[in-house]
């Protein structure tokens, strides 16, 4: 990876190293959301904690190709230049998930430093096709630099990405994420999403502790595809949370960062 690519990467850093046996968090992010979806579990976690926008999202760099094996070697490229020895837990909510399989298929190697590893409303494939409502909105969202428009898409959001009792504040701040999302990005992991077959990808983890966390009222990633992967990785913990939706980092930050901490 070009270090110019790197370098448009929105990358944050907190906590210490002290105490965690030189071990450091990483969390990636869903698609259209950006690394503040993980405000509350990062304070959380012992040690050191590194988030990034993916490229297109956030406060990243848009106009890059933005395919999935390119976020795997984004994710690399991060690995390589701010955590170069140590052990590593990788975290993936639902995009951030298909990325770390997708380091796994490319980069194998990698996984050596990578004592845990924690998939939050995920799929490691057989996503849905897109609707031709999609592919027209898309022609238009391609051409925005960002998505705008969050207000307007807080109800939606409500419905299609939360579980029962979801905060209004939560959903605001979600929709907030979407309308910082490069229009061309969003549309172009949306046609990736259809392709992203990675089952296989999780035999390079089948050593190490991994938990898979799923939303039983999840209707973008629903429980058969937590079940599939649970099945990938019969050493895996799969839990559960019956009334919560897609979006576990901000449903359910405490339980999450627990996962997360436990394999620290």
């Amino acid at each position: 990876m070009a270090p110019l690519v790197l370098d448009r990467l929105n990358v944050v850093e907190s906590g210490a190293c002290s105490g965690t046996g030189d071990v450091t968090a990483v969390l990636l992010h869903a698609w259209t959301m950006d690394l503040t979806a993980w405000d509350r579990v990062a304070p959380a976690l012992p040690g050191r904690v590194l988030r990034y926008d993916h490229r297109g999202h956030g406060r990243s760099g848009a106009g890059l190709p933005a395919r999935i094996s390119e976020l795997a070697d984004d994710l690399a490229a991060v690995l390589e230049e701010r955590v170069p020895s140590g052990r590593i837990v990788l975290a993936g909510h639902s995009l951030g998930g298909m990325t770390i399989m997708a380091l796994a298929e490319s980069r194998p190697s990698l996984f050596e430093r990578v004592s845990g590893v924690v998939l939050v409303a995920t799929s490691c494939g057989d996503l849905p096709a897109m609707h031709p409502v999609e592919r027209f909105a898309g022609r238009w969202l391609a051409k925005r630099p960002r998505v705008g428009f969050a207000r307007v898409i807080a109800p939606g959001l409500r419905i299609g990405a939360f579980g029962r009792g979801a905060s209004w504040a939560d959903v605001r701040a979600s929709a907030e994420m979407v309308g910082r999302t490069d229009g061309a990005t969003l549309i172009g992991i949306r046609e990736e999403l259809t392709v992203h077959q990675r089952r296989s990808a999780l035999d390079v983890l089948s050593d190490i502790p991994t938990a898979v966390l799923a939303g039983g009222a999840d209707r973008l990633t629903p429980l058969r595809h937590a079940r599939a992967m649970a099945a990938a990785l019969p050493h895996a913990e799969l839990v559960i949370y019956p009334r919560a939706g897609h979006m576990l980092p901000l449903e359910r930050s405490t339980d999450v960062a627990h996962r997360i901490a436990s394999l620290m």
